[in-house]
């Protein structure tokens, strides 16, 4: 059986080796030593100005709405993961859904002044399998009607344009650190601001709002993370360069198998390199999608409609808005296997059964 997905998993020793200090120290939670020590390691890794370790990326998400304390509609894309929308209407905004571009499958920055109204507070843009946005736009319309940026970076760790960290965009980004992840602490978010003081405000506020044992500064949430989770992440971070070259073989050899097939690739951003977090194809004809899923999983072998369907068109709590492009793109999407323990030949394997559903169409 070959999954969609699987953690990468470090020598068991060099994770155990972190668990005496914890044992010892009975700090589990609450910021302890290792997790203070992961933030300034991978502040210092991705170098952005300033960061927070939390629970998970959708925590990150819901505090940066809360933090921007946004108030109205907010312009958004349909073609992530439904925590990017679900963020929006937990802080009592309105989700308002902006067409994607077929190419790069990011938001479309042509299409979103059209959405602006006297009622629009922010942006919220997905890297859509870490592929950036196109940050310039976006960040030139967000100044042009004095609108708030954030970023959903779930999928973007470790991604640059023009040479800084995509991180270093907009008013806040976001990043997700879950198991399935190519950088992972088994559970596990950032957030990241070029904002001194709104970082401070976050931090008050992922300990529940306390400033002091005996005081609030405002409204909080739980959005610390564990010492077990840190460790995993400290772990992790010094085996980046061998997940990387393994992700980017990985990568390559789909793409060089998988030159006859009647898909394409999104076209990622020209100032930017492919941190290799996902393997997405866009097919010609959703049939032909459907039979490759199919046929793959008959012979146990496990792809991901990612994302489909679209959240313009699923959420119950969203009223149905109809988005041609991103549609269309949301039928045709397939994620193949991509994890640092897929071989080279199931890669082949996954390459020719999949030539062969096309050839026999």
């Amino acid at each position: 059986m070959i999954p969609i997905t699987k953690p990468f998993m470090p020598p068991q020793e060099e994770y155990a080796h972190y668990l005496k200090g914890i044992w010892q120290r009975q700090w589990i939670t609450n910021m302890g030593p290792l997790s203070s020590n992961l933030e300034l390691i991978i502040k210092d890794y991705l170098k952005v100005n300033h960061l927070l370790y939390v629970t998970n990326g959708t925590v990150a998400l819901e505090m940066a709405m809360k933090g921007l304390e946004l108030q109205g509609e907010v312009i958004t894309t349909a073609f992530s993961f439904v925590a990017t929308t679900s963020s929006i209407v937990w802080a009592g905004c309105q989700p308002v859904f902006v067409d994607i571009d077929a190419e790069s499958l990011n938001i479309d920055p042509t299409k979103i002044e059209a959405s602006i109204t006297d009622k629009t507070c922010a942006i919220l843009a997905t890297h859509v399998y870490g592929n950036p946005c196109d940050v310039e736009a976006i960040d030139a319309i967000a100044k042009k009607h004095n609108l708030k940026v954030i970023y959903d970076g779930a999928h973007a760790f470790g991604v640059q344009v023009n040479g800084q960290s995509i991180f270093n965009y907009g008013d806040v980004s976001i990043c997700s650190l879950h198991a399935t992840k190519l950088y992972h602490s088994i559970e596990g978010g950032l957030i990241m601001t070029n904002d001194p003081e709104f970082l401070k405000k976050l931090a008050l506020m992922r300990n529940f709002g306390f400033n002091g044992p005996e005081a609030f500064a405002a409204l909080g949430i739980n959005g610390k993370n564990s010492e077990f989770h840190a460790a995993m992440g400290l772990v992790n971070i010094t085996h980046l360069p061998e997940i990387m070259e393994k992700r980017q073989t990985i990568s390559d050899r789909y793409d060089r198998n998988l030159q006859g097939l009647r898909a394409k690739r999104p076209t990622w951003h020209a100032q930017s390199a492919n941190n290799y977090a996902y393997y997405p194809l866009v097919f010609e004809d959703m049939q032909l999608m459907l039979n490759c899923m199919e046929y793959l999983k008959v012979n146990e072998i496990f792809t991901r409609r990612y994302f489909y369907p679209s959240l313009a068109s699923s959420l119950p709590y969203m009223e149905y808005k109809k988005l041609e492009v991103t549609e269309d793109i949301s039928s045709r999407v397939l994620c193949l296997p991509l994890y640092c323990d897929l071989t080279t030949e199931e890669v082949d394997l996954i390459s020719r059964l999949m030539l062969r559903v096309q050839n026999n169409s």
